[in-house]
């Protein structure tokens, strides 16, 4: 999303799209539906086009972005009637049909996949308080400042939930390893026998 000089812009030409990707990524931790992140994701682009005029230069764009969006996200919580929550269990199916890269070894892809999804599953699996504040942080990036202004909560919350959401992140994923592990060499190099 680019926007134009001339608009009271922060700078010429401002550029908010390197962005998008981690904005929907959050908003379907967040909303748990692909349409919803879909529309919450567009509602965050209206109210940051509208509002970038009033975003002082020195402001992190990062996290002004998340803010906004978490906010939308709070409001249409408060005022959303009690219906049952529709899950999209095919909202991660990107790339799918991209072909598979032959420098890469087709077993270290299927793990990595296995794994990948194991670590999504698992995230959804936690509470909403945790879900956001791992997204924020081992996906985003943002640092606890950034997350504290995010969720608009001290940055010592912002450690102290991290760790609880990181602990139960290691109670839900599995303890044993999906890759099977290479068989043991001897000091000679020659593969020893397993028993």
């Amino acid at each position: 999303m680019r926007l134009e000089p001339g608009e009271g812009h922060p700078q010429p030409g401002f550029d908010f799209s390197e962005y998008l990707d981690g904005l929907y990524g959050y908003a379907l931790i967040l909303t748990r539906n692909s349409a919803d992140a879909e529309d919450l994701l567009q509602e965050t682009c209206l109210r940051a086009l509208r509002a970038i005029g009033r975003l002082r230069s020195e402001s992190n764009v990062k996290s002004w972005l998340f803010t906004i969006l978490r906010n939308i996200w709070l409001n249409q919580l408060r005022h959303r009637k009690t219906t049952p929550e529709m899950v999209d269990l095919d909202a991660d199916d990107h790339g799918a049909n991209d072909p598979p890269d032959p420098s890469k070894d087709p077993h270290a892809i299927y793990v990595s996949e296995l794994e990948r999804e194991q670590v999504r599953a698992a995230i959804e699996q936690l509470p909403v308080e945790f879900r956001e504040i791992i997204i924020l942080r081992e996906y985003e990036e943002l640092s606890y400042q950034e997350i504290a202004a995010v969720l608009e909560c001290p940055p010592g919350t912002v450690m102290s939930r991290l760790a609880r959401a990181r602990a139960k992140l290691r109670e839900l994923l599995p303890t044993v390893a999906a890759a099977p592990h290479s068989p043991e060499k001897d000091k000679h190099g020659n593969n020893e026998a397993v028993a």
